[in-house]
Order: structure tokens, then C-alpha cells, then sequence
């Protein structure tokens, strides 16, 4: 019995000793999911005639930061950032060392945003505010409102948003030298909020920056302004949307450089308005060059035939610009001659085939070309030099549910080199018009505007499967869509120029607005969508 009783007393001590070693919650507790609570700080939250510079901020439990850099910011902003410890590890408390001089009388507000969460289960303590003042009494006037990207109209992971006085110092160049008076972040949505603010009238704006440092540096930033004057406390909320845009850069030109045997980039910056490439050297009769615009890019691309010439002169301009530019040569090889089609599969019956090239073609032989269906007939086609890229075009009669062979033997293509292409064989087909579907809808020009509406999809809907331009209500169809989600979008072209136009902040132009359908439009093969109606309203 004695046995028995001490076998169950060491179990019993061996189970309790394995219980006091566990940490955590016990098993099938509930799962802490309360945020961190302030608790208290030195000085007090929210206290008058501060002069110190050190706080210390105490929490119920412990803590951690995460991603301070990014969510604290500072209001006003100072010139050196705050000292925040400990980081890297949990702590109850955190102390905060202010290494500037602080202005007089001015409420300050640091945000900490969603830095501070427990240390167990990562719960935020959401838009974590410590606030205090130089003077004798806090502010506490708001604004709120919304920013979006211009073009797009979403909202980016991170945008700054300033508010500068306008006293009798202020001038609209303020933002390229002086950090503002208030400064909070957008920070993963489209609503900014302002509080704690001063009396006055104040200029809004939002800058999509890499940096942080609360200037406008317009070759690297994004800006969107608010047109109207900000006057507190009356305006505590901005109705219309601060728009982020890109502005377009004055032209400088870069540099001209040699990149292979014959061929020359020249780079620039800014909008280019008829840059021109004209060469100063002399050269022979049998001298050629092509020119053309790099897509997407600030280059200009000059090839030429290949001279034995130590360097060429060039005069690069346009209307308000002209230098002299000298290219040396130091390369040995031209780039050897590729060329690639648009597809190898599916040719869509809305699409166009293409051969594109890495150097310019100059001649076509179309003895050597053949083009035939899958009954071995040829087809009749035509085909073009795109003048603006390095590309050649089929233009052909389309049927569906066909299978097309293109062979091209040696010689059917020479580039600006003189170097033809080797044998180049390419088979692609159609399909059928019911695997297609269609769109129709109702453009509702409220205001008679000259509108661009685009039809979109792709990632992100940044390709352009149609562009139409309409100046008053019309309803459009767009046939022979794959099937897969579309998108609609209006651009009001106030200029009538055909394209989207930005912003500038000097001149004070908003861009030029751009609305999306909300919906998004399925298209199923063999399916007509139709009954849309996309209402289009000038904006302010």
C-alpha cells in the first residue's frame, strides 16, 4: 500500500512540475487578441509648456516596434529624427530622445501609426498618438480627406501629406526649400486625417516621395494639390480628392554614347518637343541612318551605316535648346541582326502580325516569302515598315479556325547594315468567332466633352485593347474580346490633344481627369455584355 501511495504522490508532483514549466496560454484557452494599452507617460500625455527631451512612454504588457522608420512620423517635422528605444527587443516601456531644438508655441504630435504591437500575438496599437505643446494650450482643429494616383485612381503604399501656413512669409515655392508646418501619411489606403491643428489658412498638398523628407524634388516625386485655400476651422474636411501626378520635366539632354558598331543612343530628360539629330561630319553618299524613340523610354536610338571614322559631330536640339555633341567610337561589332514574331500560337482576329526586329529593316524581298494557309494556298497580304518602331506588319484577310505558315528564306530582309536574315519559319492559327465575346456600352457625356475611353485589361489593366474618342453621348461596341475581365475608363481631354495631360504645380493645372467605369466586365466566349451605362461628368 505504501508502494502505491508513493507512486501516485510522484506522479502527481512529476504532473505538477510539468504544468509550472509550460508558458503561454493553457491549451484550448482563448487567444489574446487585446491591442497593447498606454498606460502612462513622463511627461504627461498631452502636456503644456513642455521644455524636456526625453519622454517615456509606459504599456500595459510587453511590447515591440515594427517598422518604426516607415509608420512614426513626426508634426511639425524636425530637422534630426527622433531617438526611439529599445528596438529589437520587448520592453513595458519606451523612451523617446528629442535631439532638436523645438519651436515655441507650437503643438507637436508624434504618430507611431500601427509601429507599437504585444510582443506574443503582434496585436497593433492602432494610430498610437503621444501629443504635447511648447505653448500654453494644445490645438486641436482637424482636416481630413482622400488622395488617389491621377491616372489611375488608386492610392499608393505610402503618401505623405503637408500642410503648409500661409502667413507673410509664404510663397508658392516653399515646398522645393522648406519642410511644412503638419505632415501625416496615407499609409496603405486612400483617407489621411489632421489633427491637433492651428488657426489659418494653410496649402494642402501630398507628395508620393522615396525619401521622406517633406520636399517636393520634381524629378523624383509624385504631387497632387488642392486647388482651394484651407481655411481653419471651417474646413475641416476637403470634398474633392488631392490627385497625385507626375510632372513632365524641363527637356536637358544627357549624354550621346556609342552602344554598338553603327548604332548611337542619345539620352535626354523631360518632354522632348521635335528633338532633333542632325549630323555635322561629312560622310559619303552611301551614308544611312535611321532614328527612332525608344517605348517607354528617355532615347533616342541612331543607327547607321558603319564608318571608318574616329568619332561623329552631332547638333542636338529642339525649340529651346541646340549643343554640340561628339560621339566617339570605340566598338568593334554591330549587333547582330534578330528578328522575333508577335506570336507563335493564336493570332486573334483583332490583332495585327508582326516580325520585330532589333535592328532597322530596309529592304524587304517578298520573292522569298511565303505565306500560306493550311491547305498549302498562299494568301495575299501586304505588309509595312512601321515608321516608329522596329517592326513589319501583315496585313491580311482573316479566317477563322485557320492555320497560317509564314517562311522567309535568306535575303528576304536586310537591315541598315546590309545583313539579311537567315531562314525564318513561323506557324500560327485562329479560332473560331464563337470563342469571342463582346462589349456594348452606353457613354453618358453629361457635359459634351472631348473624352478618350479606353478599354483595358492585363495586369493591373494597363493594356489598352481599344481606344475610341468621342465628343458627345455615343454607344460603343467592341467585338471579338477574348475572353477574360475588362475594364472602362474616360479620360476628359480638355485640350483635344488625344492624350492624357498632367499637372503642374507652379502654374497651378490640375491633370486632366480620368474616371473608371466602377464594374468590371466579364467576357465569356460566345456572350454579348451588354446594358452598360457609364455616366461621364467633368470634374472639377
Amino acid at each position: 500500500m505504501k508502494f502505491i501511495y508513493k507512486t501516485l504522490f510522484l506522479l502527481l508532483s512529476i504532473a505538477l512540475i510539468s504544468s509550472c514549466a509550460r508558458t503561454g496560454r493553457p491549451d484550448g484557452g482563448p487567444k489574446d487578441e487585446l491591442a497593447p494599452l498606454f498606460v502612462i507617460s513622463n511627461p504627461p500625455y498631452k502636456s503644456i509648456n513642455f521644455s524636456d527631451k526625453e519622454v517615456k512612454l509606459e504599456f500595459n504588457e510587453l511590447i515591440k516596434l515594427k517598422n518604426l522608420n516607415k509608420q512614426l512620423v513626426v508634426s511639425p517635422p524636425l530637422k534630426n529624427p527622433l531617438l526611439v528605444t529599445p528596438q529589437g527587443t520587448a520592453s513595458k516601456s519606451l523612451k523617446i530622445e528629442i535631439l532638436d531644438t523645438l519651436v515655441a508655441n507650437t503643438t507637436y504630435i508624434f504618430n507611431f501609426g500601427n509601429a507599437i504591437e504585444d510582443n506574443n500575438e503582434s496585436n497593433k496599437l492602432e494610430g498610437f498618438k503621444y501629443i504635447f505643446s511648447t505653448g500654453t494650450y494644445i490645438d486641436s482643429l482637424k482636416n481630413s480627406g482622400f488622395v488617389s494616383n491621377a491616372f489611375t485612381n488608386k492610392h499608393s503604399k505610402k503618401t505623405n501629406i503637408l500642410l503648409y501656413r500661409i502667413d507673410s512669409n509664404f510663397t508658392d515655392s516653399i515646398i522645393y526649400k522648406q519642410k511644412p508646418n503638419y505632415v501625416t501619411t496615407a499609409l496603405d489606403t486612400a483617407k489621411f486625417n489632421f489633427t491637433n491643428l492651428k488657426k489659418g489658412k494653410y496649402l494642402l498638398l501630398a507628395l508620393e516621395e522615396n525619401s521622406s523628407d517633406y520636399i517636393f524634388n520634381p524629378k523624383n516625386d509624385k504631387i497632387g494639390f488642392y486647388s482651394d485655400t484651407i481655411s481653419l476651422p471651417k474646413d475641416s474636411i476637403t470634398i474633392k480628392p488631392i490627385r497625385l501626378f507626375k510632372e513632365i520635366q524641363d527637356y536637358r539632354f544627357r549624354r550621346a554614347k556609342e552602344v554598338f558598331k553603327g548604332k548611337i543612343q542619345f539620352g535626354y530628360e523631360g518632354q522632348i518637343k521635335d528633338l532633333k539629330v542632325k549630323l555635322l561630319s561629312k560622310v559619303s553618299d552611301s551614308f544611312k541612318s535611321i532614328s527612332r524613340f525608344e517605348i517607354d523610354k528617355d532615347t533616342l536610338n541612331y543607327w547607321h551605316t558603319p564608318i571608318e571614322v574616329d568619332s561623329l559631330n552631332f547638333i542636338v536640339s529642339n525649340a529651346t535648346f541646340l549643343d554640340t555633341v561628339t560621339v566617339k567610337f570605340r566598338k568593334n561589332k554591330i549587333d547582330s541582326l534578330s528578328i522575333k514574331p508577335s506570336t507563335m500560337g493564336t493570332l486573334h482576329l483583332r490583332d495585327t502580325f508582326f516580325i520585330k526586329s532589333n535592328n532597322p529593316i530596309v529592304k524587304i524581298d517578298t520573292s522569298k516569302i511565303v505565306f500560306i494557309d493550311k491547305d498549302t494556298i498562299r494568301v495575299k497580304y501586304s505588309n509595312y515598315i512601321s515608321k516608329k518602331e522596329n517592326k513589319i506588319g501583315f496585313i491580311f484577310e482573316k479566317n477563322q479556325k485557320e492555320r497560317y505558315q509564314l517562311k522567309a528564306f535568306p535575303g528576304s530582309y536586310t537591315d541598315i547594315y546590309d545583313v539579311q536574315n537567315d531562314t525564318l519559319n513561323y506557324n500560327f492559327k485562329t479560332i473560331e468567332l464563337e470563342d469571342y465575346g463582346k462589349i456594348t456600352i452606353r457613354i453618358l457625356n453629361k457635359d459634351s466633352k472631348n473624352l478618350i475611353i479606353d478599354l483595358l485589361s492585363g495586369k493591373e489593366n494597363n493594356e489598352i485593347i481599344e481606344r475610341r474618342y468621342i465628343a458627345a453621348s455615343e454607344t460603343l461596341v467592341f467585338n471579338l474580346l477574348e475572353p477574360k475581365t475588362y475594364k472602362v475608363r474616360a479620360i476628359i481631354d480638355d485640350n483635344n490633344n488625344n492624350k492624357w495631360d498632367t499637372g503642374n504645380y507652379l502654374l497651378k493645372i490640375q491633370p486632366e481627369s480620368v474616371i473608371y467605369f466602377e464594374e468590371e466586365l466579364k467576357v465569356r466566349a460566345n456572350y454579348f455584355l451588354e446594358g452598360n451605362i457609364f455616366t461621364v461628368k467633368g470634374k472639377d
